[in-house]
């Protein structure tokens, strides 16, 4: 499908994204291709304004029909309004003063997100998983119908996605076919990066254990159907955890990922992992910096990728990265895995037929291709198949009625 929507490559697959999620209501076609038609040529400026602005549009015809009593137009509104702000967000660092926007927005986009949530029939719980000395924020979600303990999915997100994409993506399929869902933000993600500072880490069975710990202790939730699925970069942090946490019943990666840093690599080319690899820190960090100042749209998004570690330093932020491997573990993972295989996929091409070749357990690989309207990273416009192999694969693996 020869559809270019944007000159900025990372700003054309968002724009994918959002046009996707509007099978579960996450965007109207038309507010996104007006938006987009007038942000083509890439400027991050004009993306984040353009968004933002649809954004306060959109929210304020939610507010105005929440205060009609407009519930079902309210509702859905607010999660529009969410997502939009969420694409205007990955374009915050080409913007002057782009820490002072983030603190404007995001407040903005959650507050959506929020109102989204409480306007859901039941209503979201707001929840805070124990983790270590803090805890992790996010949201148990039910079905209309949902008695007793019942299947629940957590949807781990990536890297750099806002949690109303986790919720399009993941959550409201699973609710839709009568899971529980729990959305949360772990280390590096949304809230728990830019209300608290908190940076990723590679051993994300720390993460998903007490995540398992909280689930276990409400009476809602079925222990013996505890599902993990997880997208983009928790194709790697999915199966990590299950290397370490074996109370997961089955789980998903979105594709599968076996070393994060190769999509780095990938972009940066074998001339610099070379020099990387001699161990010359200064001359790497000098060339990276040299060329980043020389355009301005990749240092941009150069800056929202490396935000979640918290590295300045080119040299040890690929030495970090190269810590998320999952070589030494995959032997460990047991439980039943299914992994995407996207044609096209742009950030991991081959990472996952490497993940399933490697796993000792039960496994499976789906492929989702070019002709059939699925390709590129995460699917981002073949959402209607997705869940329907994604989800038969969950229904069968947890005996779940047809």
């Amino acid at each position: 499908m020869a559809y270019h929507f944007n000159d900025n490559q990372q700003f054309d697959y968002e724009i994918r994204l959002a046009l996707g999620s509007a099978w579960r209501q996450g965007a109207d076609v038309g507010e996104v291709l007006a938006t987009a038609s007038t942000v083509s040529d890439g400027d991050g400026e004009a993306w984040f304004s353009a968004w933002v602005d649809l954004a306060r549009n959109v929210r304020e015809q939610a507010d105005r029909s929440a205060a009609r009593g407009h519930t079902a137009s309210a509702r859905d509104a607010w999660l529009r309004a969410a997502g939009y702000l969420g694409a205007a967000l990955v374009g915050v660092d080409a913007v002057a003063d782009p820490a002072k926007r983030l603190d404007e927005v995001f407040p903005e986009h959650r507050a959506c997100f929020d109102h989204f949530m409480r306007a859901w029939t039941p209503p979201a719980e707001a929840v805070r998983v124990p983790y270590e000395d803090t805890n992790l924020p996010g949201y148990l979600v039910g079905p209309p119908t949902a008695s007793g303990p019942q299947p629940v999915l957590i949807a781990n997100n990536g890297s750099d996605g806002p949690i109303s994409t986790a919720w399009t993506l993941l959550g409201a399929p699973a609710v839709a076919r009568g899971y529980r869902v729990l959305l949360f933000d772990g280390p590096g993600q949304q809230s728990m990066l830019f209300e608290r500072g908190t940076t990723f880490r590679p051993d994300w069975e720390n993460v998903i254990t007490p995540v398992v710990d909280f689930l276990l202790s409400r009476p809602e939730v079925d222990p013996e159907r505890i599902v993990l699925a997880g997208i983009s970069q928790a194709g790697y942090w999915v199966p990590r955890a299950l290397a370490f946490e074996h109370r997961i019943a089955a789980a998903v990666a979105d594709p599968g990922v076996m070393r994060v840093a190769d999509s780095w690599w990938h972009n940066i080319g074998a001339d610099l992992h070379s020099l990387w690899e001699s161990g010359d820190r200064e001359t790497f960090d000098h060339v990276i910096r040299e060329a980043l100042a020389q355009n301005p749209a990749i240092a941009a998004t150069w800056r929202w990728r490396t935000k979640p570690y918290g590295i300045d330093s080119p040299f040890d932020l690929l030495t970090e990265m190269s810590r998320y491997d999952l070589t030494p573990v995959t032997d460990r993972i047991t439980s039943p895995l299914l992994i995407t295989d996207p044609e096209g996929e742009q950030f991991w091409p081959g990472a996952s037929q490497q993940l399933y070749d490697a796993l000792p357990g039960p496994k499976h690989l789906v492929r989702f291709t070019e002709a059939e309207g699925a390709h590129l990273h995460c699917e981002p416009m073949g959402r209607a198949l997705f869940e329907q192999r994604v989800f038969d694969w969950l229904d069968d693996r947890l005996g779940l009625p047809a």
